[in-house]
């Protein structure tokens, strides 16, 4: 995120949403938790797929050891990154028969060539993370340091969301392994601004790989969402299609209006530079990391 973007709408998906979701501050308890400025927080915003809360139940709650983590911390910290590598193989032996042995019989076993997927090629377009970055998503997932006001700072901010009025929207997967659908949900309440949720018929990922066209995909949407989201589901209504038209129209209705889009990209103080993708795909990290 760039800090000096003014007048933009954030969209924060999977684990960016527990970095960039603290910077959403307008209006906070006078003298207390003074506003951050970073981003205009009278914008809306949209947290997919993202939990905040981490006492919720989820397969992540499996590597919530102090030592564990103590030991991945002082890792990425000696190396000074946490290589993307290393994060793909945590979250693939999270779902092993279908991530792991799945291509070890069709491919080695059988002699077959993976099938053609285009959102596992896009999965496997991993980052590293900076060490210190990761040393903080490690805090926020061990104490839950997001739902305890004044417990996590941004540039020397104490952090409450309960002060944050921004309107959201946010979304879940029914089959969600990673971050479950009920503890996306949780987000809505922990803001105290307006918020909508959506809930889409798929996982993690194809519940954001979402494009319109796919006859099988479903969502829910309902009224304003309420403590308990069973609560929310039973009364909410089903919906044939992606959830993208739904999110399309509810950013236009908080938007502006519509102006012409750009000539070309970049601008004078952020000049495009090489062609897509980017110099940062042939990035390597030192040897030995």
């Amino acid at each position: 995120m760039l800090s000096d973007v003014n007048n933009d709408r954030a969209v924060d998906l999977v684990v960016t949403g527990s970095g960039v979701s603290p910077t959403f501050y307008a209006n906070p308890r006078e003298g207390k938790f003074p506003a951050l400025p970073i981003y205009d927080a009278q914008l809306p915003a949209t947290v997919g797929v993202t939990m905040l809360d981490f006492k919720a139940d989820s397969a992540l709650g499996a590597f919530r050891y102090p030592a564990m983590l103590k030991v991945a911390k002082a890792q990425s910290e000696m190396n000074g990154i946490l290589p993307g590598t290393e994060l793909h193989k945590v979250f693939t032996w999270m779902r092993p028969n279908d991530l792991v042995w799945n291509y070890w019989v069709n491919n080695y076993l059988m002699g077959n060539k993976p099938p053609a997927f285009d959102i596992l090629a896009w999965n496997a377009d991993g980052t590293n993370l900076p060490a210190r970055l990761h040393g903080q998503f490690l805090d926020i997932f061990e104490r839950n340091v997001l739902c305890r006001p004044g417990e996590m700072t941004v540039l020397g901010t104490p952090v409450d969301l309960a002060t944050i009025t921004t309107p959201t929207f946010v979304t879940g997967g029914t089959t969600d392994h990673l971050t479950p659908w009920t503890g996306c949900y949780r987000t809505t309440q922990l803001f105290s601004g307006p918020s909508t949720f959506v809930l889409s018929n798929a996982g993690h990922i194809q519940s954001l790989v979402n494009p319109p066209g796919n006859p099988k995909a479903t969502f829910y949407a309902g009224g304003e969402p309420v403590d308990d989201p069973q609560t929310w589901l039973n009364a909410a209504d089903k919906h044939p299609g992606t959830w993208w038209e739904h999110w399309a129209d509810w950013v236009i209705e908080r938007s502006d209006g519509t102006v012409r889009a750009p000539d070309r990209l970049g601008s004078t103080d952020h000049p495009a530079r090489e062609e897509a993708p980017g110099l940062y795909v042939r990035d390597l990290a030192p040897a030995g990391r």
